[in-house]
């Protein structure tokens, strides 16, 4: 039976992993169902020789923290694109309570099991983020109630089990009678749980613990979360071009011989901060060879912290560096790019090129790409803060994925093969506020793209001061 369910998910040349619904089913599936189904007692017969295989291969799976990672992400896509859970839960990509069109519609429809919205919640409540458990344990009881009375082998949660979860949630959201009510409903599901008949699995269950947390003050409980990423941006349609007058396109050579013969097409997204887009920076040829380089040395994101730098929730991806030895295309690339922005990449006045990878809910909350102190990794290279980006393209994405620019108040679209260009620093050298940005998750696709960050020393002429000193 699990057989015949995965073969009839991936048998179907329309079915694909941009789906974050399937992707998150498959990491599941891989890390959880599969191995319950090889442990299970229907697999005793062939015990030994059945997990003998699966153990050659386990080292090669998903495992906890990818499935976790999943999990937040399909919160982090509810949130930012205010999907409705029950939507999400029945391959839905449509915002809650609105009747515009779904957001991503994918060719095979994907549904979530009763036991893949237990396991967002309980990834959420592990946390004190009960916003999110409340969402998706409601769900989960729901499709549990619908099949009371069938099981799974795979599965590793039950209607008891939600609804425990579910009951505690509430409680600690401070609606204290709905907690009840759902514990007068776990209790009948589950009556050697009552008072008096104390049992292992109910004393590790989370209603055990009420006790104690009913002396905890409201106001240490955690918060319903808000959103902390700018939704407003990551779902508003872009302006039309007539309504800006003060922007434009054209052809662009930069007194540059490089660009004679094919001069750069540029589209001024925004004069302040300055913002623009090249399209067809970049050819797919290059973008296909540029990602065969960073693949085998893609690594989880890291960002500065103080002097140091560390993983964080708040930016989900996995880059790697390449430098311009590493093949005769990213020094073309390199060549390109100095010949558009007129300005010098030679060591150490720029960086290796960043290549990063943003798959199932990938994202960037806002952020500076210059340092903000003088403590920054960034200064270690001696070559002053970084005064320009120019971020490469080098996959399109089917939904979301948009670069947003919080005061500027816009956001840019993923583009396939342009090439978008800033300014950090003002003309005195102080970082320029406008150009706080974020990474809006991807909601259905994988995104990549390639960061050049290019650096304010060896720029003194080709980028000099204003007479003005505010400027």
């Amino acid at each position: 039976r699990f057989y015949e369910k995965v073969q009839a998910l991936h048998q179907d040349p329309e079915a694909s992993v941009d789906n974050p619904l399937l992707a998150f089913g498959l990491i599941k599936r891989l890390h959880s169902d599969w191995p319950n189904v090889v442990y299970s007692d229907e697999a005793a017969e062939n015990a030994q020789a059945f997990q003998a295989s699966f153990k050659e291969v386990e080292q090669e799976l998903p495992g906890a923290e990818d499935l976790d990672g999943a999990a937040r992400a399909l919160m982090r896509l509810q949130d930012v694109y205010a999907l409705s859970v029950k939507g999400m839960a029945n391959g839905i990509f449509q915002r809650a309570g609105t009747s515009c069109p779904p957001l991503y519609s994918p060719s095979r429809h994907v549904s979530l099991s009763a036991d893949d919205c237990f396991h967002v919640g309980k990834v959420a409540y592990d946390t004190g983020d009960y916003y999110h458990s409340i969402a998706w344990l409601e769900e989960a009881a729901s499709l549990f109630r619908l099949s009371y009375g069938s099981w799974n082998p795979e599965d590793r949660s039950s209607l008891e089990d939600a609804l425990d979860h579910l009951a505690f949630s509430y409680f600690m959201a401070g609606n204290i009678s709905h907690a009840l009510s759902l514990s007068k409903e776990f209790l009948h599901y589950a009556p050697a749980c009552r008072a008096g008949t104390p049992t292992r699995s109910c004393a590790s269950a989370p209603g055990a613990r009420w006790g104690w947390q009913e002396g905890v003050p409201r106001s240490l409980i955690p918060a319903l979360s808000p959103l902390s990423h700018p939704s407003w941006l990551c779902l508003s349609p872009q302006p039309a071009l007539e309504h800006l007058p003060h922007l434009s396109c054209s052809y662009e050579t930069n007194d540059s011989p490089y660009l004679l013969l094919q001069p750069a097409r540029k589209e001024v997204v925004q004069v302040r901060p300055y913002v623009a887009l090249y399209h067809d920076f970049i050819s797919d040829a290059e973008a296909e060879t540029i990602k065969g380089l960073a693949g085998p040395w893609l690594q989880r994101s890291v960002v500065a912290s103080g002097e140091k730098q560390q993983k964080a929730e708040y930016r989900i991806s996995k880059s790697a560096w390449l430098k311009d030895t590493a093949d005769p295309v990213v020094r073309a690339l390199e060549q390109r790019i100095a010949a558009v922005t007129g300005l010098d990449l030679r060591p150490p006045y720029a960086e290796y090129l960043q290549v990063v990878n943003y798959g199932l809910g990938g994202h960037y909350e806002p952020h500076f790409d210059h340092a903000t102190s003088r403590k920054s990794p960034l200064y270690r290279m001696k070559s002053g803060n970084r005064i320009a980006t120019v971020m490469i393209y080098l996959s399109a994405v089917e939904a979301g994925g948009s670069t947003a620019f919080i005061y500027a108040n816009i956001s840019v679209p993923v583009v396939k093969n342009a090439a978008l260009f800033w300014w950090n620093l003002r003309r005195n050298g102080d970082g320029d506020e406008d150009t706080l940005h974020a990474g809006c998750p991807v909601l259905a696709g994988d995104k990549w793209v390639a960061n050049k960050w290019i650096h304010e020393h060896g720029q003194e002429f080709r980028r000099p001061c204003s007479t003005d000193p505010q400027d």
